[in-house]
């Protein structure tokens, strides 16, 4: 059996490491680099570099906040945000990132996927994919969650897989921050429509059963959190010892 991967979050606006709920009402959780690299030495499976505005902004993700990460960490990390050429990803790869992730240009710009993962390779490109129900259906939203792009969140997997992206990183806006459990129904949904691994995203609370939810009964390979790990309610160490009490294979 594959290990479940715990993959903490750093969602960074203006060189701060923020969160909120359901992408609203951010606070301030942290400087960036510290946050990195205590979740390296916790043992974190991985670490997911977010720069929220970039895209909204109309610019690239900080270069220099990537590297600031990538010196403090010793475990695979992935930076997403304002991506939008091979050269963007090149710059961010070389900056110290060991994958990229694309959401709302992937969208716009389909062939992107494609093109990337044909010149870096699949492992090294993760869409990310922001769902959300919509008169009972999921669809996908870009631009930072403000924009409803009309696509059916199913349709939408599928033509990422097919396109050559290695992973998914699937967050649930509906769930996030609320720190009330993941989305099973809308992750289990994109596990059972996809053959790539996908990364569970939103909602995670201070209670490991959440965890094991995700991994049980929506079988995702890989799972999120931001809040829980960043104001120490419930720390990586503790959380993998919680999952092998309860019989989850984690490293």
């Amino acid at each position: 059996m594959l290990a479940k991967r715990i993959i903490p979050c750093l969602d960074v606006k203006n060189g701060e490491t923020v969160k909120g709920v359901n992408f609203e009402n951010l606070k301030y959780a942290g400087d960036p680099a510290a946050l990195a690299k205590k979740y390296s030495e916790q043992k974190a499976d991985e670490l997911v570099f977010l720069d929220i505005t970039a895209t909204n902004e109309g610019r690239k993700t900080t270069l220099n906040m990537v590297e600031q990460v990538a010196k403090q960490v010793f475990i695979p990390f992935t930076v997403g945000g304002g991506i939008k050429t091979i050269e963007d990803m090149r710059s961010i790869l070389l900056a110290g990132a060991d994958k990229v992730a694309i959401n709302s240009q992937a969208v716009k710009n389909p062939q992107l996927i494609k093109d990337s993962s044909s010149y870096f390779g699949s492992q090294c490109i993760v869409v990310a994919v922001d769902g959300k129900k919509v008169d009972n259906d999921f669809y996908v939203f870009i631009n930072a969650g403000q924009k409803n792009t009309g696509i059916k969140l199913i349709d939408w997997v599928k033509q990422v897989q097919s396109l050559g992206a290695g992973e998914i990183l699937l967050t649930s806006m509906d769930a996030d921050g609320t720190q009330s459990g993941f989305d099973l129904e809308m992750t289990k949904l994109v596990v059972e429509n996809t053959s790539i691994p996908v990364i569970a995203s939103g909602g995670a609370g201070a209670n490991a059963q959440h965890f094991v939810d995700v991994f049980e009964k929506a079988n995702a390979d890989a799972a999120l959190a931001a809040s829980i790990f960043h104001f120490g309610t419930l720390p990586v160490p503790q959380l993998k010892n919680e999952l092998r009490a309860k019989n989850i294979c984690v490293r």
